[in-house]
This record gives C-alpha cells, sequence and structure tokens, in this order.
C-alpha cells in the first residue's frame, strides 16, 4: 500500500525509469551511430524488419507514436533511401511503409546491438525476459489508468 510520506527522489519508480532510460539511450547511442541512425529511428527499422509493408497508423500503434512524432522520422528514414511511404490504391488515405534495398541491408549491420545492448545490461536472457515483461505489464496497468482517468475527466 502506497502512503503519503514523502519519497525520496531516488526511490520514485518514475524517477528509476527516467533515469535507467537514459542509461541505455546512452549505451544505444555509440552503437546505432555506426548505422547512422537515431534510436527512434532504430525502434521503426525493427519494426519494419519484423513486419515490412505495414501501415503507419499500425506502426504507431505497434511503437506507441503518434503521427505527429512517427511522420517526421518517417521522412527522415526516407531521405536516408532506407523506406518507402507508399499510398494504398485501395485507399489513398492509407500509407504504408516498404524497406529499400538499403534499409533491407542494414538489418545485417544491426544483428549485434542486442546482444551488446545485453552485455552492458549484465543480465542473462532470463532476467532480461523477466525485466522486459514486468515493465510491459507495468506499462499496461499505467495506460489503463490513464484511459480511465481520461474517460472518468471527460465525463
Amino acid at each position: 500500500m502506497v502512503t503519503t510520506k514523502e519519497i525520496a527522489l531516488e526511490e520514485m519508480l518514475c524517477f528509476s525509469l527516467y533515469t535507467a532510460a537514459h542509461a541505455m539511450n546512452r549505451v544505444y547511442k555509440p552503437l546505432l551511430e555506426k548505422l547512422g541512425l537515431t534510436y527512434p529511428q532504430y525502434l521503426v527499422m525493427r519494426a519494419l524488419w519484423a513486419s515490412e509493408g505495414q501501415t503507419v497508423k499500425a506502426l504507431g500503434q505497434t511503437l506507441f507514436l503518434d503521427s505527429g512524432t512517427l511522420t517526421p522520422l518517417l521522412k527522415r528514414l526516407e531521405a536516408a533511401g532506407l523506406v518507402r511511404r507508399m499510398r494504398n490504391p485501395a485507399d489513398e488515405r492509407e500509407l504504408r511503409l516498404e524497406l529499400t534495398e538499403a534499409g533491407r541491408a542494414l538489418q545485417d549491420s544491426a544483428r549485434p546491438v542486442p546482444a551488446r545492448v545485453a552485455q552492458a545490461a549484465g543480465c542473462g536472457s532470463t532476467e532480461l525476459a523477466r525485466l522486459t515483461r514486468e515493465i510491459r505489464d507495468l506499462r499496461a496497468r499505467l495506460d489503463t489508468f490513464a484511459d480511465t482517468a481520461e474517460t472518468a475527466a471527460a465525463s
């Protein structure tokens, strides 16, 4: 049970997640610079390597990004020659994403990245899987709470 007692900054879950995200980004940055990608661009590429041809809307849902954030990312990846955005002939409102040959080729160069990050984390695969599952579950609970709070505020 959470109390109303003041919590020290270093004991706050949000601060721990925030600083862990910064530390994670510091690990990823030099690895991704070699690939010519930022971390958000890397996430887009990972999603497209897993499922090419998806819509911008589906990609946004996968990455928890709105179109205002995703569109500039995709434009930069397109300018870099890694992806193509194409209108669906059956529904002009729908944008589909395809990898270019350069985008597909980049996957080989990116293969070592997850192992390097796991090495930096100092965790075995079982511990990493557990941490990932716990953080994903936490995110789901927070999303549910936020959605409920937004619905209550709107009524």
